[in-house]
């Protein structure tokens, strides 16, 4: 049995979607741990690989476990298909490359994680691909940026590590004028709190060893889109280069879909609480947060998010010494640079997710030496309080 209703609420779909059962009838999802896959006859396997019957080939293309776990995305995405990959990365360079060729043009916001950055300015061009980076922010510098070859869109929203927000409507609506595609990361927000689809984005990337595990467990990606792009795009690019997800990974993130509402609902609660709180605290000179009226962009928040984020970002005084002082102060709080985690983790990006820019790139991005990125898990508030304060105190 495929349970694939699309009536239900998130919670729910999160729990069943997608499962299919074996004749045995597990309660909990089948963990399909094989590379090939068997025919009754040779006609079969000629049938199978042809596409005239129905079924799994081998499980770099699709897997029993892996579909399971595309499917429960989709439904929480309300995405027509999806693709899992090997990790976060894996998805973003899938559905970027997958979607050029030489002599396109890719405009890109230029607030983006270190490797994604990375993938724009340095991978694309080494293939013939242009790229032009923006103020994702700025909708005219999306449109001075267009050219005759420009074939694709790309950002993430909220941005990392300093929860930037980009008015996705906006920007697909300028994607469509001329034809071109958007590609959304919505790691930060998590399929709960936003919905790029919704606003016109026509794919959506996640690095779901995030949130969607979210207990520090395993790596996983996935991208969602239509069918026809994926059939016409993607099915090729991932058959042939291989980015695909283990089975036994894509069976934990699915034990991780069952109780990511109640996580980010938590998180996210404790993350508004300890920015308000840090707001306050002589020790910050700065706190940014999707949920305070203050944030640059609280007008675009209110309209295409759901909820805040499970992540704060606050600049520390006494600059890099004074954030490293308050890290190593910290007890509860771990230093990592993994985030959406049920364990608070604390980084410092200047110095590790975005070491490789130069200092004026990671001044234009907001990166001060003081700046620090706090992803909250699910400990008690107020035990995080006391560890931040602490720290800060010692610190200063």
């Amino acid at each position: 049995m495929n349970e694939t209703k699309r009536n239900w609420k998130p919670a729910t779909a999160l729990v069943h979607g997608g499962t299919a059962r074996s004749a045995f009838g597990e309660t909990s999802e089948a963990l399909y741990l094989t590379q090939g896959f068997v025919y009754e006859t040779a006609e079969a396997a000629e049938a199978r690989f042809k596409g005239e019957e129905p079924g799994f080939i081998y499980s770099r293309y699709a897997n029993p476990t892996v579909d399971m776990f595309e499917k429960r995305m989709c439904l929480l995405e309300g995405a027509e298909d999806a693709r899992a990959t090997a990790s976060g990365m894996a998805a973003v360079s899938a559905a970027l490359l997958c979607s050029v060729r030489a002599g396109d043009h890719v405009i890109a916001a230029r607030a983006l994680f270190g490797s994604c950055r990375w993938v724009i300015e340095t991978l694309m061009p080494r293939y013939g691909i242009e790229t032009t980076l923006v103020d994702g922010t700025k909708m005219a510098e999306w449109e001075a940026a267009l050219r005759p070859n420009t074939k694709l869109f790309f950002l993430e929203s909220p941005t990392n590590p300093t929860l930037e927000v980009i008015d996705i409507a906006a920007v697909a609506a300028i994607a469509n004028g001329i034809g071109a595609r958007l590609v959304v990361d919505n790691v930060f927000a998590t399929p709960l709190q936003q919905k790029p689809l919704e606003l016109g984005a026509h794919v959506v990337v996640y690095s779901a060893t995030k949130h969607i595990d979210g207990q520090g467990r395993c790596l996983g990606g996935v991208v969602l889109s239509d069918k026809k792009w994926i059939d016409e795009n993607l099915h090729d690019y991932f058959r042939h280069t291989g980015p695909s997800l283990s089975p036994f990974n894509a069976w934990t993130l699915l034990k991780g879909l069952e109780t990511l509402p109640l996580r980010v609902r938590q998180q996210t609660e404790s993350a508004a609480r300890l920015a308000g709180h840090l707001a306050c605290h002589s020790g910050i000179a700065k706190v940014i947060y999707p949920g305070r009226n203050d944030h640059p962009q609280a007008d675009i928040i209110a309209r295409q998010m759901k909820g805040g984020s499970t992540l704060i970002c606050f600049e520390v005084k006494g600059g890099k010494q004074g954030a490293f002082r308050m890290q190593n102060a910290l007890e509860t709080i771990r230093i990592s640079n993994n985030l959406g985690d049920a364990k608070s983790l604390i980084t410092h990006p200047a110095t590790t997710t975005h070491k490789n820019l130069t200092d004026e790139t990671r001044a234009q991005l907001g990166i001060n030496p003081g700046t620090v990125r706090l992803s909250v898990g699910l400990e008690d508030a107020d035990d995080l309080i006391e560890d931040i304060d602490r720290a800060l105190d010692q610190a200063a």
